[in-house]
């Protein structure tokens, strides 16, 4: 049987190691109070680097922990500690780079929240199930612009209808 690589979680946490956007694939952290605990082992664990320029990758508990900060927000992809780093770490840099591309550069926390639906978006296109999909952030990016470009139109589509159908009735 072909083994697939797979990510555990990927979390985007602020400053203080709260959750901005967090998706978890596996069953590894069944509650929440396990999810947050990890959440904040992580965030203790990574705050004194300074993962600003490169990704850094770390062991953390049995689980492979790559990570990388811009600003306020601290991103990061976890994987079983049999995965490839490097293969976690692209994960980590399309899903960094699709942000940034999709927030005009603009990346901090409160423009993180303010378009939280396209960050989420992002998290669908890269990983679905634990399987990863797609790991460059233009292509990334592109698919969740081209979504909610989709959705706009179908709407105003849907506005249009309920004007024609008002208007006939009439």
């Amino acid at each position: 049987m072909e083994s697939y690589p797979t990510v555990k979680s990927i979390l985007l946490l602020d400053s203080e190691g709260k959750r901005v956007a967090v998706k978890y694939y596996t069953d590894d952290w069944p509650t929440l109070s396990a999810k947050l605990a990890l959440e904040k082992s992580v965030f203790t664990k990574t705050q004194k680097t300074n993962a600003r320029n490169e990704v850094e990758i770390v062991m953390f508990d049995g689980y492979i922990v790559v990570y990388k900060f811009i600003q306020d927000l601290h991103f990061f992809v976890v994987g079983g500690d049999d995965e490839n780093g490097l293969i976690l770490a692209a994960v980590l840099q399309g899903f960094f780079d699709a942000v940034g591309l999709l927030l005009r550069n603009n990346v901090d926390k409160k423009t993180a929240l303010e378009n939280l639906d396209l960050i989420l978006s992002c998290l669908d296109e890269i990983v679905d199930g634990g399987i990863i999909l797609e790991t460059e952030g233009s292509v990334i990016a592109g698919k969740v612009a081209t979504n909610g470009l989709d959705s706009t139109i179908s709407q105003a589509l849907a506005t249009a209808r309920e004007h024609l159908a008002r208007s006939l009735l009439k």
